[in-house]
Formats: C-alpha cells, sequence, structure tokens
C-alpha cells in the first residue's frame, strides 16, 4: 500500500520559515519523481517544486525562497520554505510521479500552511 504522509504545516507570520516533510512508503522511492503541490482557496493547485534524482526546478513564484530535497535511503521529501508571504497561504501536497510511467502517480493528504500577521 502506498502512502504519502505530509507534516511541518503550521501558522507562521510573513517572513517566518517552516519544514515540510512528506514520508514515502510501498513505492520504490528512488524510481519516482518527487514534488510538492500547493492549492489555496478558489484556486488550482500548482506545481511549486519538483525533484528527479539530483535535478530540482521550481515554480517562479518560490524560487529562490523554497528549497526541495530528497532522501532517497530514508524515503523522505523535504521542503525548506523562507521568506514565507501571505501569498504562500495553501493546503502543500506532496506527489511521486513514476518516472517510467508518468501516468501512475500518488498524493499525500496535505498540510495547511497559513502565512498571516
Amino acid at each position: 500500500q502506498v502512502q504519502l504522509v505530509e507534516s511541518g504545516g503550521g501558522s507562521v507570520q510573513p517572513g517566518g520559515s517552516l519544514r515540510l516533510s512528506c514520508a514515502a512508503s510501498g513505492i520504490i522511492f528512488s524510481a519516482y519523481d518527487m514534488a510538492w503541490y500547493r492549492q489555496a482557496p478558489g484556486k488550482q493547485r500548482e506545481l511549486i517544486a519538483s525533484i528527479t534524482n539530483g535535478d530540482a526546478k521550481y515554480a517562479d513564484s518560490v524560487k529562490g525562497r523554497f528549497t526541495i530535497s530528497r532522501d532517497n535511503v530514508k524515503h523522505m521529501l523535504i521542503l525548506q520554505m523562507t521568506s514565507l508571504k501571505p501569498e504562500d497561504t495553501a493546503v502543500y501536497y506532496c506527489n511521486a510521479r513514476y518516472i517510467r510511467l508518468p501516468s501512475s502517480q500518488y498524493w499525500g493528504q496535505g498540510t495547511q500552511v497559513t502565512v498571516s500577521s
């Protein structure tokens, strides 16, 4: 059974930092592209960061502020978020996409991040 379990969300003031984690089980972790998406109220889910082995990409809205990383031994995906802004408020989702069959993907349940003074 595949599970992606996010943690680390919460409330923070503008300019603050949060570290999100995604623990994966039931998959061969290194065989998957991993990514973070977010969905704000009333908006579509958007891709904000992705990482294949050693290659990270970011949406322009988070570039320079967020860092995605993965640990293929611990089967963990991390998103370090700094200089948070109110517009970063959203539910953040972990995504795993099988490299050899991109239509095969899994989602976590999401974790809420709220940036507010």
